[in-house]
């Protein structure tokens, strides 16, 4: 099976990744011609820690949709208000809902090569090194050239997930341009807390849920498969965390005189989880991957998936990927268990010869729909208490230190669930056939994708079907520094949303 995807992969790329299709041309010289709209927008810092920014954001964001005829209307929550933008075109229509985020990850000004991730640059990239573009160079560009040359714009949330928004804006002033009409009517949900977890979502959705009621929905956010061809993700993992802190001397100890004596809690963190997985990176808690199977139907989905796992593997750097399931897309139907920082005394330059007080270790766990967060948080909690440890939700007290031998603090929370969508649905097949009428290829049909997107609520409550339609570049260094988005991708995603909002649903 690994053997004809890699024979697969190869062919389709051998071909002409598009057709000839109807507004290339225009919708290029439209992108470029307004590309310094995109460049201000990313030039709005977007951290949602700072209300102010996002006030800001907000603001330009209203302005922006209500040129473009929107009805703004800005939803309340206990913290930070989505923002609703509709626009009703005909009574014997269907209604979309499209979800957006606007926040960004925050920044480390030290790990970017640029003055500022909010002072926009262009590069090029030459044989895998980026040099700086001179952006008056796309003037008089044509597709091809654009096509040949990989130049990027380089700024926070450039992909991740203001690319996508001036897409959707570009793809509405050209349709308004060029009188082309749209083919259903449109909710633009907006979200400024996407990347803090969404807090407010789930109680806002069933607040407002007449508003936003619609007969599916669209999330407009994440990256295409590599292969850079079209993409639909028919689903994403949930998210959920815990915090695991593990304790030795109340204070650290001088490592000469107490190593030996004073228990290390580095050593105890390592313990516990490395109990957790074996070396093939499977989890070994009983009744973790309870209640997944993978039919042959849908392992057929999975494995026309055109994935290059040699690549993968090649461009990260390992040489062996973990064992759960049998390929990267099969491994993306399972709920992981990531650990994804740990802390403990001071390293590198400020490095000191003691014994830590505390180890904290931060993890995610990444749920699908057959995995409920709550279930497998209780399962991790079980195992520790099983390895010996009193699990506590609170700083230790004194009293309790000399109690219990081994102490474990415990905190987690659930972000939201997974959410999945039939592939042979009538909003899958819609999708599939209008990628394909505007690009003219069958695009990737993911049946899960392994990010997570703050949909479930949406699903849940209103009770409709939802796909994502990535449009971003892969390799764009989402969540990390020197993020990116491709020119050719963010023309091609204007174009994918021409299409989408020019084909009628029914």
């Amino acid at each position: 099976m690994k053997l004809f995807k890699i024979i697969f992969l190869s062919t389709i790329l051998s071909l002409p990744l598009f057709g000839q299709r109807e507004y290339t041309d225009e919708v290029l010289e439209q992108g470029l011609n307004n590309i310094d709209e995109f460049i201000e927008f990313l030039s709005y810092p977007n951290d949602a820690n700072f209300r102010s920014d996002i006030d800001k954001l907000i603001n330009w964001t209203e302005n922006k949709f209500e040129s473009l005829n929107f009805k703004i209307e800005k939803l309340e929550t206990e913290t930070i208000p989505l923002l609703l933008a509709s626009k009703h075109i005909n009574d014997d229509y269907k209604t979309i809902l499209i979800y957006l985020h606007l926040d960004g990850q925050p920044v480390d000004l030290s790990k970017w090569n640029q003055e500022n991730p909010f002072i926009p640059v262009f590069k090029l990239n030459e044989d895998g090194n980026f040099i700086d573009y001179d952006p008056s160079k796309l003037k008089n560009i044509s597709y091809d050239t654009l096509e040949e040359n990989d130049i990027r714009i380089f700024a926070r949330s450039s992909s991740d997930a203001k690319g996508p928004v001036m897409m959707l804006i570009q793809a509405i002033k050209f349709m308004n341009l060029n009188n082309i009409d749209q083919k259903f009517n449109i909710k633009l949900v907006m979200d400024f807390e996407e990347e803090k977890g969404s807090p407010s979502l789930p109680s806002a959705v069933k607040k407002y849920s007449d508003l936003l009621k619609s007969d599916a929905l669209l999330i407009f956010d994440g990256p295409q498969h590599q292969s850079d061809l079209p993409t639909l993700n028919f689903g994403n993992r949930g998210i959920s965390q815990i915090t695991l802190k593990t304790y030795g001397p109340v204070v650290p100890q001088h490592s000469g005189h107490f190593g030996n004596y004073a228990p290390n809690p580095v050593f105890r963190m390592s313990n516990i989880l490395s109990s957790m997985k074996d070396e093939n990176g499977i989890v070994k808690i009983k009744g973790y991957y309870d209640g997944i199977t993978i039919s042959e139907e849908t392992r057929k989905y999975l494995d026309d998936v055109p994935d290059n796992e040699e690549n993968m593997l090649s461009k990260m750097q390992f040489k062996k990927a973990e064992l759960v399931g049998n390929s990267y897309q099969e491994a993306m139907q399972f709920p992981s268990l990531n650990v994804r920082g740990i802390k403990a005394g001071w390293v590198e330059d400020e490095v000191r010869t003691i014994v830590p007080s505390e180890c904290i270790a931060e993890i995610d766990v990444r749920l699908v729909i057959e995995s409920d967060g709550y279930r497998l948080h209780d399962l991790i909690k079980k195992h520790i208490e099983s390895l010996g440890y009193m699990i506590l939700d609170h700083e230790p007290s004194k009293e309790e230190r000399m109690k219990y031998d081994k102490i474990v603090k415990f905190n987690s929370s659930v972000s939201y669930p997974a959410f999945r969508t039939e592939i042979d649905s009538d909003l899958g097949n819609w999708l599939s056939n209008t990628l394909i009428k505007t690009f003219d290829v069958k695009p990737v049909l993911k049946r899960t994708s392994g990010g997570s997107v703050p949909i479930s609520p949406f699903v849940n409550t209103l009770n409709i079907p939802a796909v994502g339609v990535p449009t971003v570049n892969k390799d764009n260094n989402q969540h990390s520094p020197n993020e990116n988005i491709k020119l050719l991708n963010y023309i091609k995603g204007i174009e994918t949303f021409i299409g989408i909002l020019s084909s009628e649903f029914n």
